[in-house]
């Protein structure tokens, strides 16, 4: 049965809802509005990884996060995913009690290996072409599918090389993340190729430029309907988790798929 992570981006420059759920009050009232309304998963992220996205310090992350982190954990019975790079900020997440560390970067960056190597929490490896601030200058691929399918297999390997136990792993191809319009439509397209790994996938197209491009322009306030529509076909295509502001709607769409599903 596909899950849902809902997106709470404790940020002033997201995408999508930047500014919005920076307040510790107001991030906690979205992230119970997601629960009621069907979130499996809770997604806690503090820095934008969105296009052109500047980095910030460990120090300012920190206390974007983790404060909204420790209430959710005391207050909600719900799984805890940290949307971060940085190997401490993994660690102190660890320590509050998180369940899932989601990173952009596959644990690439200095200690994160270290960082995840002894929790007993999820890690979600995700495929990034450069970083936030290169990632859509031009990227090109020989083999997407191919080439995407190595990175996950030596990130794999790096993991489990570490003593991270490949049944922690998840794996998202990032959607956006260093792809044109065309790289992403055939990534969705051919989801069930990463099959293989065995490993859950997990999907994050929500309010993404790519269906705004499909939409003629349409501004990220206009994408819900093709987001839900991405989120079904992801599900239909095998993705085990959905990644999504839009929990309410993306939860009762799911539900018609898993009804069908159920007869198949």
């Amino acid at each position: 049965m596909t899950q849902v992570m809902g997106i709470l981006n404790v940020t002033p420059d997201s995408f999508s809802d930047g500014g919005k759920f920076s307040q510790i009050d107001k991030a906690l009232y979205q992230a119970e509005k997601m629960i009621n309304n069907g979130a499996d998963i809770i997604d806690v992220g503090g820095e934008s990884t969105r296009p052109d996205a500047k980095k910030i310090s460990l120090d300012e992350e920190t206390d974007r996060v983790i404060p909204v982190i420790e209430k959710l954990i005391t207050e909600f019975d719900v799984l805890i995913s940290i949307d971060t790079s940085k190997a401490s900020l993994m660690s102190h997440a660890i320590a509050v009690g998180v369940n899932m560390i989601n990173d952009v970067r596959a644990l690439q960056e200095e200690g994160a290996l270290e960082a995840c190597q002894q929790a007993d929490v999820l890690v979600c490896l995700m495929h990034m072409q450069g970083t936030p601030e290169t990632m859509q200058n031009r990227p090109e691929y020989g083999d997407i599918l191919q080439d995407i399918s190595l990175f996950f297999n030596k990130r794999i390997i790096a993991c489990e090389n570490a003593g991270i136990k490949r049944e922690r792993l998840l794996l998202d191809p990032g959607f956006g993340f260093g792809k044109t319009l065309e790289h992403n439509l055939q990534l969705l397209a051919h989801l069930p190729y990463f099959a293989h790994f065995k490993q859950p996938l997990l999907v994050g197209l929500s309010r993404k430029s790519m269906l705004g491009v499909l939409l003629n322009a349409a501004p990220v306030t206009e994408r819900l309907h093709a987001s839900v529509s991405a989120a079904v076909i992801a599900a239909l295509k095998g993705a085990a988790i959905i990644r999504v502001h839009d929990v309410k709607e993306t939860v009762e769409a799911l539900k018609i798929v898993q009804g069908v599903q159920h007869y198949e």
